[in-house]
């Protein structure tokens, strides 16, 4: 297997300047990628630049973020037995596609890569991955090995900004339930389903991901309708919460009542709240 048997799915929606960041870094890639697939989510289309492996554009309008589907779309539309899924605000470190093809046809696994956070302002034009990757921050939680694969530690610690699959499997699976809409908990549902199947979650070290920054949010309160109604649909397949840390926060602000059986909702955070817990320009989690 090489690079060529790897189709790479992203998801865009209005961020056209970390799309073409990710773009850029997959023409850098050795080797390069099969194709890339974009589901865009915006009213309006629009032509991707030029690159030199194919590009398929999926437009799929939507009202928020329906990324369950959006990331289904994708995969409908790969025609590549291996799938790496990126998101739009992750640049590809020149190793990756080769890593991962490799990783995929050796395991047969949800295989996540390591993402590096880079703080604001340090992308440049033209930008150096090396350069970059000296002033990034690992994940706090998320320990990943200089080389080789490990299991993750929990299912609950999967994420999917930046990880790879046999088409096959994703399928098997069942891909993303859909009955998450918009933010949170599709993911660790997808987690929870390999697991049960018998399908390791692995942690891979080597060539990742650089996550470009973006404003964030902690708690991610401009999401909290999403995430309380994903959290109480993960709840009633799984019969645990997601998310806790989030829940906890949403509690603590007197947004929700939350214990071990139920969540009761106690009303919306105000926009004061919501731009309260925008986070300063500096290295963001996700």
């Amino acid at each position: 297997m090489n690079g060529r048997d790897v189709s790479v799915l992203t998801l865009v929606k209005q961020r056209r300047e970390h799309l073409r960041a990710l773009i850029e870094g997959l023409a850098r890639c050795h080797p390069l990628p099969g194709e890339l697939i974009v589901v865009v989510m915006d009213e309006e289309a629009f032509d991707p630049p030029a690159a030199p492996f194919p590009i398929r554009v999926v437009h799929q309008p939507a009202h928020g973020l329906p990324l369950a589907a959006a990331r289904n779309a994708a995969a409908t539309a790969a025609k590549c037995p291996l799938l790496l899924f990126l998101d739009v605000d992750c640049i590809p470190m020149r190793g990756l596609v080769g890593a991962m093809a490799c990783r995929t046809t050796r395991y047969d696994a949800l295989i996540c890569a390591e993402v590096h956070y880079l703080p604001a302002g340090v992308i440049t034009t033209p930008w150096s991955e090396e350069r970059m990757l000296a002033c990034a921050a690992t994940h706090p939680v998320r320990s990943f090995p200089h080389r080789g694969v490990i299991e993750a530690p929990t299912a609950g610690l999967f994420w999917s900004l930046a990880f790879g699959v046999r088409h096959a499997r994703f399928e098997a699976l069942g891909g993303f339930d859909e009955r998450f809409s918009g933010y949170g908990a599709e993911d660790t549902d997808l987690a929870f389903r390999a697991a049960r199947s018998g399908v390791a979650i692995l942690f891979a070290g080597g060539p990742g991901a650089l996550h470009q920054h973006h404003t964030s949010f902690n708690p991610p309160l401009q999401h909290f309708d999403e995430i309380i109604s994903n959290a109480c649909v993960f709840y009633d397949i799984w019969s645990v919460w997601p998310m806790t840390g989030w829940l906890d926060q949403f509690a603590a602000l007197g947004l929700i009542e939350w214990t071990p059986s139920r969540l009761i909702r106690r009303r919306n955070p105000t926009a004061a709240e919501i731009y309260q817990a925008r986070q300063p320009d500096t290295v963001m989690f996700g």
